[in-house]
């Protein structure tokens, strides 16, 4: 995409409005809880402690609207006692000459890199930067440092307690995201009706393990409203895949066709219908307009037979244990108090040592989250350097403005570089008028700060410039509880505003972090996870066995997770500004697009093979996991090929299918697997079809010296 479309977009993006506001009583609670703080502090120890208190109440409160499945009392004490450990360090660092900058640089990396846990870890960490640098402005004493840090603190333990006292839809975030797994499976039920190879949306499933995140004494204890059917879930999507698809399924024509339909528009009713018993916690009510007998009774109509009448039969049977489990749970426990443990998410504490693990991972100088840390802390420092030499009369609104704009991809940068501008603007001037007319005392700009923030909260969801007009006349309204004249105020932090996000903007310009060139390592990754799950389908199908079992649910978590990073990294790509995007990568765009649908057509080949997976105990078939394990290292040897731009060598591969599908051929009728290996034999075709996709897909257009394939195991 050219510059001038790449930042005309981002910019559009970034002053869009939604018809989207966050939960009224949410906003208010929030607002409460800044108040409770605010005005006991302003009465007992005056202006500068009740800025501290108050901005510490504030970003504590910002922390509960991210979207988290942690309990939102843990956000907030941790994001607490992040602003008070900033604003004590900072006092410190303050008055020792030199100090400051270097602290400053240190912590700014440290956010910078808090974008490797999550973007909630991401904001919360860059909002500590911006309160270090507004709360040290204020004169203060080495001695009453450590007040200023406990009232931040405070501000967040406040926040929390009203949490607590005054909870709301406490567990709305994991009902919502079990609810979207079945809504999407809904939906794509329906696309299977008139697209029977269609592919599944995998978000859904990867927000809702997400949320089923559990110790072992939680997932003995959970409500019942929240036990099994995330697993049935996962079940239920390859089962609608195996019956839709005619390789394996339902023929393309004739009456079976016809069933297949109508069972397919039955499921994506009765899927709807859970999803909806899900997310209000009402009983579950079956669909009027779709006859139950359709689906449940997938034998009544003898169109189906062989593979597509079992994935009837187990689409069927799945469907019943959901409906099931919703008609024998207690609805009390989802909308009334609770009458049992609730599903309390691990402590923060205890997923600590995980986050530590995932922020050392990207402590690396191609990483995009270092980069991004790197970037971040220069841009910062400088800002704050140069404004204080130059002697800029509120100067630290420029290193604020830098550190709150920037983000790990371009378009966040210079969607929000430019929402933050508008904003900031808007609403500086907006109650830097209402100062100068009205002149309000401590009190009433107390009053008038609760009020932006209750509409900063409110308006989180309308879009990001909106959000900045509130919380910058929040900030105007804290701040003038000190007699300054406003008008000359007002000018010198636009001022600082419009340099701070200029200078934050042009420092990605100069020092970019490209996701189009990291597409063939997302793209690699992406395709060493689907051999892994394609492996254990291939191993759990010729040997049934718990274990196996096992490993395909878990190589399908790590197969998810990578095709999320794939689709983010395409996502961030596609806003990019590149004249010749192909001088990026080994691969051009073209065949980055065609490798990035063999490979989810090899991923999905093997979703249709996992449909048919036998239960415990059923014989076993001869040469799978010869095969697995060959399909294992091929995908893997062409992984390590798509990043050194090689052509990937599978003749070993098909080797291994030739003899694997002699040996299915081969089997007697009465071993008791024949049916079985005629679905491994249709399985593994459509994954060799997906591997000559791929071999297509890899080869290099051109090559400047002989370069011998990259060789295979075999």
């Amino acid at each position: 995409m050219p510059w001038f479309a790449s930042l005309r977009d981002t910019a559009k993006a970034g002053l869009t409005l939604d018809r989207a506001y966050s939960d009224p009583r949410r906003a208010v609670r929030g607002a409460l809880a800044v108040a409770l703080v605010l005005f006991p502090t302003l009465a007992l120890a005056g202006p500068a402690l009740a800025t501290s208190a108050a901005m510490g109440a504030f970003i504590a409160g910002t922390a509960t609207f991210q979207r988290s499945f942690r309990p939102r009392t843990s956000l907030a004490v941790a994001a607490g006692l992040g602003l008070g450990l900033s604003t004590f360090l900072g006092y410190l660092a303050v008055g020792v000459p030199g100090a400051f900058p270097v602290l400053l640089a240190l912590w700014s990396f440290g956010a910078g890199m808090a974008w490797a846990i999550g973007p909630t870890g991401g904001v919360v960490a860059a909002t500590t930067v911006s309160v270090m640098l507004v709360v040290v402005q204020l004169p203060v004493s080495v001695e009453t440092a450590l007040g200023h840090g406990a009232l931040c603190a405070l501000g967040g333990a406040a926040q929390a307690l009203v949490v607590t006292l005054w909870p709301i839809d406490s567990w709305g975030a994991q009902r919502g995201a079990l609810a979207d797994t079945y809504a999407a499976l809904a939906d794509y039920a329906r696309r299977l009706r008139q697209d029977p190879t269609a592919h599944v949306d995998p978000e859904p499933f990867f927000l809702a393990r997400q949320a089923a995140e559990l110790t072992p004494w939680q997932q003995r204890h959970r409500p019942p409203a929240l036990r099994g059917l995330r697993g049935v879930a996962e079940k239920v999507r390859p089962a609608l895949a195996a019956l839709a698809d005619p390789r394996v399924g339902a023929p393309a024509e004739g009456p079976a066709r016809d069933r297949a339909r109508e069972i397919l528009a039955a499921a994506a009713e009765v899927l709807d219908a859970l999803a909806r018993s899900i997310r209000s916690g009402d009983s579950y009510r079956p669909p009027r307009s779709t006859p139950s007998l359709a689906l449940f009774t997938p034998d009544e109509k003898p169109a189906l037979s062989g593979a597509a009448r079992r994935s009837a039969r187990r689409l069927a049977g799945l469907l019943s244990r959901a409906v099931d489990s919703l008609d024998k749970q207690d609805q009390s426990t989802v909308t009334g108090p609770p009458t049992g443990p609730g599903l309390h998410r691990p402590p923060l504490l205890r997923v600590l040592p995980s986050a530590l693990r995932t922020v050392r991972r990207q402590l690396e100088p191609h990483a995009a989250v270092f980069q991004h840390a790197v970037r971040l802390s220069a841009v910062v420092t400088g800002a704050y350097v140069v404004a204080k030499v130059l002697g800029v009369r509120h100067g630290y609104w420029a290193p604020m403005t830098a550190a709150m704009v920037m983000r790990p991809d371009f378009a966040q940068t210079y969607s929000r570089g430019v929402a933050r501008l508008a904003g900031t603007v808007a609403g500086v001037a907006l109650a830097t008028a209402v100062v100068r007319v009205f002149d309000p005392g401590q009190w009433v700009s107390a009053a008038l700060a609760v009020v932006f923030i209750a509409g900063a909260y409110l308006s989180l969801r309308t879009g990001y410039a909106l959000a900045t007009t509130c919380i910058s006349g929040y900030v105007v309204f804290l701040l003038g509880l000190e007699d300054v004249d406003p008008t000359q105020t007002a000018l010198d932090r636009v001022a600082m505003t419009l340099l701070g996000g200029a200078v934050a903007l042009g420092a990605y310009a100069l020092f970019p972090t490209w996701h189009t060139a990291r597409l063939p390592e997302r793209l690699a990754e992406w395709l060493a996870a689907v051999g892994r799950y394609a492996a254990a389908v291939v191993t759990a199908l010729g040997d049934p066995d718990e274990r196996h079992t096992r490993a395909v649910a878990q190589t399908l978590l790590d197969l998810r997770e990578t095709r999320s990073e794939m689709l983010q990294a395409q996502q961030r790509a596609d806003a990019e500004p590149h004249r010749d995007p192909d001088r990026l990568t080994e691969l051009p765009r073209k065949q980055l697009d065609r490798a990035r649908a063999a490979v989810g057509l090899l991923g999905r080949s093997a979703m249709l093979m996992e449909a048919h997976l036998p239960a415990a105990g059923s014989p076993t078939l001869p040469g799978a996991a010869e095969f697995a394990e060959e399909l294992r290292d091929a995908t893997a040897i062409a992984a390590a090929a798509v990043l050194l731009g090689q052509p990937a060598d599978f003749s070993g591969l098909r080797a291994a299918h030739e003899d694997w599908d002699a040996r299915l051929a081969a089997l007697p009728p009465e071993s008791g697997a024949e049916d079985r290996g005629a679905v491994a034999r249709a399985g593994a075709r459509l994954l060799m079809q997906a591997i000559a996709e791929l071999e297509k897909a890899v080869r290099p257009r051109r090559r400047t010296e002989p370069a011998g394939p990259v060789p295979s195991k075999a």
